[in-house]
């Protein structure tokens, strides 16, 4: 994209944001509606950042929800420490309005822990591919669970609450709805982050193991590094994703983040096309809103969608914008047409 195209996209975007936190906040969008578009927000950091090993590198995890619950759990804890009235101190340890500014860096702290969890799974995964990968990470986010559900500090199998304290502080400050304003700036953040990375060098190296690893290390690509750093990024943005969930709820419990979550992810980063960022967010939309209508369905909503990401691989395995971005494929759309036209 062409730097003044991006230029343009960019204000565009922030403009749509600007429009939909002042609506929010005149209650032209009510609670529903913003918990649908902080839904879709958290959906499109945790597909994107999937898409980065699953998509982009090529590597098949499967247990990518566990990174989220680490984000969750550690941001939750240093929030609900800091800036609300806790089983662990007592009283905040500084003064709730303060949550306004520093809100992000709980968040990031939290990014931040999921990360060094990446990089202990990346290390194991250093001689695996394929179905060996996918186990490594599915006993990955088993072991993660099960260590939560046995912390009672943090609630245990009960869960944690105790983080729209954080909110309410935010909210007493200056009244906005600031859980959906930082999802849209995180998101916005995510995004630009992913899509200059898998632009620079760094990102061609990604892209290098997916098509062919030994072909990678012969042209002095350190695949081992890449890995770590890979993985390291892609789970410290699904931590920031957990810890963004969690404020957005006040409520977690390990449950939340079990296998079941990590194939929502699946399905977002298939469903768009894997090695397409805009498809991670296509894809994040259309699931969101999915998940919203199969609401009344209740628990049968766990047997459509892992259907749907068996029809996936059977019918359309390159999703619906493949490895190209959208701006692309409107291009080539363009084109054709033109090229009919002429005919």
């Amino acid at each position: 994209m062409k730097k003044s195209n991006l230029i343009l996209v960019t204000m565009a975007l922030l403009a749509v944001a600007a429009a939909i936190i002042t609506l929010s906040s005149l209650g032209v969008i009510n609670q529903y509606l913003q918990s649908v578009l902080m839904s879709i927000g958290i959906n499109i950091i945790f597909a994107a950042s999937l898409n980065i090993v699953n998509g982009y590198m090529g590597e098949f995890s499967c247990g990518h929800a566990g990174f989220m619950a680490v984000g969750a759990y550690v941001s939750s804890v240093i929030s609900i420490i800091l800036f609300t009235e806790n089983k662990f101190l007592g009283g905040p340890l500084l003064p709730p309005e303060s949550a306004l500014f520093l809100f992000p860096l709980v968040i990031i702290l939290g990014g931040v822990a999921a990360a060094f969890t990446g990089l202990i799974i990346a290390i194991p995964s250093f001689k695996t591919r394929d179905d060996y990968l996918a186990i490594i990470t599915l006993a990955s986010n088993y072991i993660i669970i099960t260590a939560i559900n046995n912390m009672e500090i943090i609630g245990a199998s009960r869960g944690l609450m105790g983080m729209k304290g954080t909110f309410f502080a935010m909210n007493d400050a200056v009244p906005l709805p600031w859980v959906l304003v930082w999802i849209l700036v995180f998101v916005f953040l995510c995004v630009m982050l992913i899509k200059r990375l898998m632009s620079s060098a760094l990102g061609k190296c990604i892209s290098a193991i997916r098509y062919d690893e030994v072909s990678a290390e012969i042209m002095s690509v350190d695949t081992n590094r890449i890995k770590m750093l890979a993985f390291m990024f892609s789970s410290g943005l699904a931590g920031v994703a957990g810890g963004l969930f969690a404020h957005q709820l006040g409520f977690i419990n390990p449950s939340s983040f079990s296998i079941l979550k990590s194939t929502e992810g699946m399905v977002m980063v298939y469903l768009g096309g894997m090695g397409s960022l805009s498809g991670s967010v296509l894809s994040a939309v259309l699931f969101t809103f999915l998940l919203e209508i199969m609401r009344p369905l209740q628990i049968f909503k766990w047997v459509i969608i892992p259907l749907l990401l068996i029809l996936l691989t059977q019918f359309r395995p390159e999703g619906l914008l493949g490895n190209k971005e959208l701006g692309g494929v409107i291009s080539n759309l363009s084109k054709k047409r033109t090229l009919w036209k002429s005919n």
